[in-house]
């Protein structure tokens, strides 16, 4: 270990010492990384200028990650066990050649210094930003996990084709309550998804209707035309109206019947959506002021979703393996 990394890693102890009962801070690396967070800005502004669908793609894998193991930096693990072949990540999840990127830059500056679930939090936060969305205090001192769960991220992260109430529970599980459902929801007001994630809207719907009745139906005669005789894996933007801008577009939406998904969709039109999540829907698709503070409040519930700290894990110079 160099001079520099010595140096770097006892400037962090006593930040480390402060997140030993896990508690994170916003100000980790001010001492022995201060230059931390213009990096990951730097990096994921320039990854935007190639492709603006970055930073929707960024904020995926914080949340993707967060669910299955808690905040660890679990996704970024290749493996047979790589949480990036379960279903919900395989051929989906990406922006990871970003994290690399930002991770070679911050061990050039910084040695051994930030972790890389930290890096999804900062990236994250910048893809929104850089995006048009609010600014917040991202909180920090996670350390990286040493093992994937491909398993649980079958099983615990909220899919396209789940039912409110099912999404709802997934939250609950982790900690975060209706409320961060609807407004992490939003985050969807940028991005775009394949068609096999909503083609099943599209045609033998059910047994009275061919296309989903809560789909526009200009909208559904579109998709209808991008995805037929194509493979599934053309994409459409979750947010037709400003699709590379975060605002409160996602949730008018949502009023009209052109949200992409069914889980988007069901928020406002399911049963179990009239009943617990519509009125806030409502509510952010007039005050995107409040939807913009809900949603730097519910980033970092979520961002605090059982993180490592202390002793516990790592701080991986590649994020891609554990050390060795």
């Amino acid at each position: 270990m160099s001079h520099l990394a010595v140096l770097l890693a006892v400037l962090c102890v006593g930040a480390a010492a402060v997140v030993a009962t896990g508690q994170l801070t916003d100000d980790f690396y001010d001492g022995c990384c201060p230059q931390a967070e213009g990096i990951v800005r730097a990096r994921v502004s320039a990854a935007m200028k190639a492709e603006a669908r970055m930073g929707a793609s960024l904020l995926r894998l914080h949340f993707h990650d967060c669910f299955v193991n808690g905040c660890d930096g679990s996704i970024l693990l290749d493996g047979s066990d790589s949480e990036k072949l379960a279903a919900p990540n395989m051929n989906s999840a990406r922006g990871f050649e970003v994290v690399d990127a930002i991770k070679a830059d911050l061990e050039k500056a910084c040695p051994g210094v930030v972790s890389c679930a930290d890096i999804l939090a900062l990236a994250a936060k910048y893809g929104m930003l850089l995006s048009g969305g609010p600014d917040y205090d991202v909180l920090l001192g996670r350390r990286d996990g040493l093992v994937a769960n491909q398993t649980g991220a079958n099983s615990n992260l909220p899919g396209p084709f789940d039912p409110t109430s099912q999404i709802v529970k997934k939250f609950r599980d982790v900690g975060l309550n209706t409320t961060d459902v609807v407004v992490l929801s939003g985050g969807h007001t940028i991005g775009r998804a394949r068609c096999a994630l909503f083609s099943r809207r599209l045609s033998n719907f059910s047994a009275t209707s061919s296309v989903d009745p809560t789909l526009d139906s200009s909208l559904a005669s579109s998709l209808q035309t991008l995805c037929s005789g194509g493979d599934g894996n053309q994409t459409a933007a979750l947010d037709a109206q400003s699709a590379d801008v975060f605002d409160n577009h996602y949730f008018q939406n949502l009023l009209s019947q052109k949200g992409l998904l069914s889980s988007d969709q069901g928020l406002f039109s399911s049963a179990d959506g009239i009943a617990a999540t519509k009125a806030l829907v409502q509510a952010y698709s007039v005050n995107s002021q409040r939807f913009f503070c809900d949603f730097g409040r519910s980033m970092v519930k979520m961002g605090s979703i059982s993180p490592l700290t202390g002793s516990a894990g790592q701080i991986r110079s590649n994020c891609r393996a554990v050390n060795r």
